[in-house]
């Protein structure tokens, strides 16, 4: 009998070192989270589970030999960022992205072993800006997309939806699924006329035969629960229905807080209750409960814990 949600994380993430200074994607946020969950009335209901890392077989599935290999050597050379200094690196960060992306793997066994049904990972450092062959935005590894083309190759799973909630687009998902017909990639995002990294226009829909398996959700600065409610419902549910995917992966990023600073958006900590409860509810409909959460952004401390606790609890059901 599987536990209600699984959490997967490691405290090995935490040496991931990005400088400290004015960086914003630091340790301190998986210890946040980690406070808010354990004073949950609900952490009863979560089982904790150690991931194992990536292999390489399954990194090159999403990310170009030459990426590992350059990712590889700057940290053994010592250097502190990768092409941005927004990629802050320190001599243990390729293996702990391993870790990341490994996460996500652990989870797909779990749940197809039936070990698990609902699963979320608590992971840095985070994954969906990252490009085939270039790091972007604190992201080296693409976590979710290293998860699809496991779920993918490994168990079979054709028709992949990944939503992210994050508050911003992922860049990187959507260029790894726009042109095939077998993944579902939705956002809702802030627009990127104001917002990094300047993609996930309202028109981009998929190129070729990915053609419509991309739905960009843009919100004006300012855009908040009621839009974001409106949209789940209305919007992207009617989607789901036409879709019928086989397997849910969640990019769950939380820096669309009207607390934080990295976006203009304005949502409540209860937003990220109901879009819990929703996803649970596409999950039961769709894939017999079977989910996948990965951690993306959230970078002010002090609603991160509360806002991923809400997800928790919606996740939970409660």
């Amino acid at each position: 009998m599987s536990a209600p949600l699984t959490i997967i994380s490691d405290q090995r993430y935490l040496q991931h070192d990005t400088g400290g200074g004015e960086h914003p994607e630091i340790p301190a946020r998986l210890q946040a989270v980690s406070q808010a969950l354990e004073a949950s009335p609900y952490f009863s209901d979560l089982t904790f589970v150690p991931p194992h890392v990536a292999e390489r077989e399954w990194l090159v599935k999403a990310h170009t030999e030459d990426w590992l290999f350059r990712f590889e050597e700057a940290v053994l050379a010592g250097r502190t960022y990768i092409d941005h200094t927004d990629n802050q690196i320190c001599y243990d960060s390729y293996d702990i992205a391993c870790l990341s992306a490994g996460a996500g793997l652990t989870g797909i066994d779990l749940i197809e072993e039936e070990k698990a049904r609902n699963v979320f990972c608590l992971v840095r450092p985070p994954g969906h800006h990252a490009e085939h062959n270039i790091p972007f935005g604190f992201c080296f590894f693409n976590n979710c997309v290293v998860a699809a083309r496991y779920w993918q190759h490994c168990y079979g799973k054709k028709r992949i939806l990944i939503f992210d909630f994050d508050g911003h687009h992922g860049n990187g998902i959507q260029s790894a699924f726009e042109d095939e017909a077998a993944g579902y990639y939705i956002s809702i995002h802030e627009h990127p006329s104001f917002s990094y990294p300047g993609t996930g226009y309202g028109d981009e829909h998929g190129l070729g035969e990915g053609k419509g398996t991309i739905l960009n959700l843009p919100l004006s600065p300012g855009g908040g629960d009621d839009q974001v409610v409106k949209l789940l419902q209305e919007t992207i549910l009617p989607k789901l229905n036409e879709w019928q995917p086989d397997a849910i992966i969640i990019a769950a990023g939380f820096d669309a807080h009207r607390e934080d600073e990295m976006t203009g958006l304005h949502y409540s900590t209860e937003l990220y209750h109901t879009i819990g409860l929703v996803i649970r509810d596409w999950a039961e409909q769709f894939t017999e409960g079977r989910i996948l959460s990965i951690l993306e952004g959230g970078y002010e401390l002090s609603v991160l814990g509360d806002s991923v606790e809400a997800y928790v609890r919606g996740l939970l059901g409660k």
